[in-house]
């Protein structure tokens, strides 16, 4: 990893020593054609905005539409250019490209390049700016390879030639019938090498995966990611194609989902960024945390209910945080496992319920093998260092341990069966579950712990402190 980040860094002080060294503008040309577009990009950071303003002309619009495509934050950059320059550069990106740029901008500008896109970007991007960002239309781009299934295998080879022109997704040929609806899809490679004489229809794979431009992002990633295509056509209702959904869109897609459920799991209803308001994380996080204040009461509530227990054998009150801090470990893998699980809408009950007894099952090995320990090492640990007489320290580390198996059992049961009852009433388990899992392991963990607590130690055994 750090040879690759080295030799990217090395990358980037070439191309700005070259891009500085004042070559002649065919040579220049050349020898930036040597280097990745991503390499560039990254290279463009380190010049001035004079330095970049003289590159782009140079290298053409073009060229830079697709080194644009690779920065995190084009915006900035095409603010250093004129709004024609900046519309012409948005017209040359893929469409999902170029939509990402503008939705970074203030909405006068946006809407000012926008009105000078020629006809055909224009349309590309209003059409992906009329989906939610939730759906899958507003993720794909109209950069593919479309042929009607009439045409023999020259015409066909003719028409992918014309079109790779202007798209360059050409691994996968999409074909559609008489009515441009989707009719099914032909490998690149497996039209090269057809005979001229072979049928277009002995190409075409007509169980060729798709998705529907209204579906959400989240219900189709899992579908996706399981054809392992290069990319996937987006359908419309009448099902002609109004995009594809590329690999790359997809790991982008996968990394955006998998970022909202880190905020999710966290109590915040979407991730945060470095540029964000104040007041806009304040509104993310105040509401869950005013609801675990008060479930926090609850939980030191209880706490004080046991305060005889700590009266009598105050050495207990140090194995507190560790019985709340395991149980809350275990809820909270319960809790990953789950909603990566719900993620299946086909899930039958039955294996609802074989999930609760496989997560509690795990629960109570884990439990059993850590108690096992916390027993042996505790009770060392308290007769050694606190004095305690042997027996004596055995029986507060056999309740540690007992009450460790027992709040990791409840707690992988709570972990799994709180967000199955969230996504059973509609609510997002990942955003509900997260804070009041956390919140419930505690409560359970206290009550385990200091139950057995008096119940053993207290009540049967009288050990005191």
């Amino acid at each position: 990893m750090e040879t690759e980040v080295l030799k990217e860094q090395h990358y980037v002080e070439e191309l700005v020593e070259i891009i500085r060294s004042g070559l002649p503008k065919e040579e220049l040309i050349d020898r930036l054609s040597d280097y990745h577009d991503n390499d560039i990009a990254d290279a463009l950071t380190k010049l001035t905005p004079d330095e970049r303003r003289e590159l782009y002309p140079l290298i053409g619009v073009e060229r830079v539409a697709e080194i644009f495509a690779y920065l995190d934050d084009a915006e900035p950059y095409l603010k250093e250019l004129p709004i024609e320059s900046a519309a012409k550069i948005v017209s040359e990106m893929d469409s999902d490209d170029a939509v990402d740029v503008l939705e970074e901008m203030d909405a006068t500008t946006k809407h000012k390049i926008v009105g000078m896109l020629d006809k055909e970007a224009s349309e590309d991007v209003r059409l992906l700016f009329s989906y939610d960002e939730d759906e899958i239309g507003s993720r794909m781009t109209t950069n593919f390879i479309m042929i009607h299934n009439n045409l023999t295998i020259r015409q066909a080879m003719r028409e992918l030639i014309e079109q790779a022109g202007e798209n360059d997704n050409i691994s996968t040929i999409y074909v559609i019938d008489d009515e441009d609806k989707f009719y099914g899809a032909i490998d690149l490679k497996d039209l090269i090498i057809a005979r001229e004489y072979t049928d277009l229809e002995d190409l075409i794979s007509h169980s060729y995966p798709y998705v529907k431009d209204h579906e959400k992002v989240a219900d189709c990633i899992e579908q996706i990611k399981d054809y392992a295509e290069d990319s996937i056509p987006v359908l419309q209702e009448d099902g002609t194609i109004a995009g594809i959904i590329t690999s790359q869109d997809i790991v982008e897609a996968v990394d955006d989902e998998m970022g909202e459920d880190y905020a999710k799991l966290a109590g915040l209803t979407a991730e945060e960024d470095l540029n964000e308001k104040l007041t806009e994380s304040v509104k993310k996080r105040l509401p869950w945390l005013v609801i675990l204040l008060f479930l926090g009461m609850v939980v030191s509530s209880v706490v004080g209910a046991f305060e005889s227990v700590v009266a009598v054998i105050p050495i207990v009150m140090c194995f507190q945080s560790l019985i709340l801090d395991m149980a809350g470990n275990v809820g909270t893998q319960s809790l990953a496992v789950t909603i990566r699980v719900l993620m299946d809408e086909e899930l039958t009950a039955k294996q609802k319920l074989m999930l609760v007894v496989k997560e509690m099952k795990i629960g109570f090995v884990n439990g059993l093998f850590l108690g096992v320990m916390a027993w042996l090492f505790l009770g060392i640990y308290i007769c050694v260092i606190k004095g305690y007489p042997i027996h004596h320290a055995l029986l507060v580390s056999g309740c540690v341990g007992i009450a460790l198996v027992t709040a990791m059992v409840i707690s992988s049961m709570v972990g799994t069966l709180i967000p199955m009852f969230f996504k059973k009433i509609n609510v997002d388990p990942a955003v509900a579950s997260g804070p009041l899992i956390t919140t419930v392991n505690d409560l359970v963990a206290i009550v385990v712990y200091y139950g057995l607590a008096m119940l053993f130690l207290v009540d049967l055994l009288h050990v005191t402190g």
